[in-house]
């Protein structure tokens, strides 16, 4: 069972959310919190798989929230999917670096909902969707990175391929298929690359080659 909590100042985005959820079997909503301060209390005490998490609440954002879950050792394993607008909000790649695992538009379709919380719940990030791809391109763009990093001294040739394919946004599929590698193969470089740079996750992977240099906005689009 995926254990879900929800983090909106809008209780009718809440109920829209929870009723698409709710109705899944293999889906269960443990909680929902009206403001950030909230959401890190009840993902303390419910240590859900995936927190929905509005980016703009009172008390305390979404951004800071989400530095608290991901900074918390006993939250290992609760990911974070940040709710915004897609136009206004200027704090989404700050997000990410805050240990966010992906976006969902809040307008999003009912399939695209249940297929994040499913792809995140399992460890996955979710950054495929091509308005995700546009977001980060964007928003790396305004953050100031810099220059090659000694992190990088460990990895082998094809573990950079792999990881400036990761940070273009590419599947485990994708990235195969460009390599010619096998999906199986794929996915254990990508897995080595999270062991060796000590990072949470996927989306991880992707501020890192954004702000190492490795990958620029806009490539590969």
């Amino acid at each position: 069972m995926i254990r879900v909590l929800l983090a909106d100042d809008q209780t009718l985005v809440r109920a829209g959310f929870k009723s698409i959820l709710v109705d899944e079997d293999d889906i269960e909503v443990v909680g929902e919190a009206s403001d950030g301060r909230e959401a890190v209390r009840l993902a303390r005490e419910s240590k859900p798989d995936v927190v929905l998490m509005d980016i703009r609440m009172p008390e305390r954002d979404g951004l800071e929230a989400t530095r608290d879950i991901a900074g918390d050792s006993r939250l290992d394993g609760v990911r974070v999917v940040i709710l915004t607008t897609f136009d206004v909000d200027d704090y989404v790649y700050g997000a990410l670096r805050a240990g966010a695992s992906g976006f969902l538009v809040k307008d999003t379709e009912p399939a695209e909902l249940l297929h994040a919380v499913r792809v995140v719940a399992r460890g996955d990030a979710l950054i495929a969707p091509a308005v995700t791809r546009r977001l980060i391109s964007e928003f790396a763009g305004r953050a100031q990175r810099p220059g090659p990093s000694p992190r990088l001294n460990a990895l082998t040739e094809r573990e950079r391929e792999v990881m400036t394919l990761v940070g273009a946004g590419l599947s485990n599929d994708e990235i195969a298929q460009r390599l010619v590698l096998s999906p199986a193969t794929a996915k254990t470089h990508v897995s080595r690359l999270m062991t060796k740079l000590a990072v949470r996750d996927r989306a991880q992977l992707v501020v890192l080659a954004y702000e190492t240099g490795m990958v620029t906005p806009g490539w590969l689009a």
